[in-house]
């Protein structure tokens, strides 16, 4: 079995300036949102609409909004309501951790269709524009959840099942790093290389949507589920229970445009 590198949580130290390795990851997806943005204005339909650089740094910054307060609102809502309700001052208290994804990607969705209405633009313009720029971002993020030690995955005899000292002595699924593959590297990939080619309005965003839940809904199964929660109904866990909205929206999508 392999043990976890246990990283330095600081990245870089300049003096009493400490930048985590967590905030470099940040940063690094919001630069490749906008270096593959400025490459992606040049791609059709957007070249005909005459999308500049400062579309894709509005969007970035509404989408960062949109990230912030539907990830904390989707962590209080979706994983700890009870908590929350009875403690409603702790809402406000990001330090301490709790996002959602499912709740940022809400939060995402609603900002940009608050963009669309501002530009006056087809909202499936917009996502379809956003949706291959989103992969590679994520990757970063759960490459950061990895060296923080945090997110780790079920017990596991696997060649490559990996010990995290912080929790325990047990060789477990490095499942960060599965994630960081498949709705991180591998899905980014496949909607960049799926996005060059014209498709009807909807598609790009349908297959962003079931690439991401069919991933995220198998590589749960070696994720350690919240301590707090546990399993649900069927055994599933709740990422799994919030990914299977997702595949529908998306199957469904993709199907409805094709036909279109």
């Amino acid at each position: 079995m392999l043990m976890h590198p246990q990283f330095d949580p600081v990245a870089i130290q300049l003096g009493p300036l400490a930048i985590h390795w967590y905030g470099l990851m940040y940063l690094l997806a919001f630069a490749q949102f906008l270096i593959l943005g400025r490459m992606r204005v040049q791609q059709e339909p957007f070249l005909s609409l005459k999308w500049s650089f400062k579309d894709v740094e509005d969007i970035l910054f509404w989408g960062v909004v949109g990230v912030i307060l539907g990830g904390r609102l989707g962590y209080v809502l979706f994983y700890m309501p009870d908590f929350y309700l009875s403690n409603p001052l702790n809402i406000f208290k990001v330090w301490e951790g709790g996002m959602s994804f499912h709740g940022g990607l809400l939060g995402v969705l609603v900002a940009l269709l608050w963009f669309a209405k501002s530009r006056k633009l087809s909202y499936f313009v917009v996502t379809d524009f956003v949706a291959p720029l989103v992969p590679l971002g994520l990757a970063f993020g759960r490459l950061g959840n990895f060296i923080n030690g945090e997110l780790w995955g079920r017990p596991s005899d696997w060649p490559w099942a990996m010990v995290f000292p912080a929790v325990d002595q047990v060789a477990r699924h490095p499942s960060q790093l599965y994630q960081f593959a498949g709705e991180g590297l591998l899905l980014a990939i496949l909607l960049w290389v799926y996005a060059r080619k014209p498709r009807a309005r909807g598609q790009v965003s349908g297959l962003f949507l079931l690439g991401y839940g069919v991933c995220r809904f198998i590589v749960e199964f070696a994720r350690e589920p919240d301590a707090f929660l546990g399993l649900l109904g069927l055994g599933l866990s709740m990422g799994q229970w919030l990914s299977l909205p997702m595949i529908g929206f998306g199957i469904y999508l993709i199907v409805r445009t094709s036909r279109s």
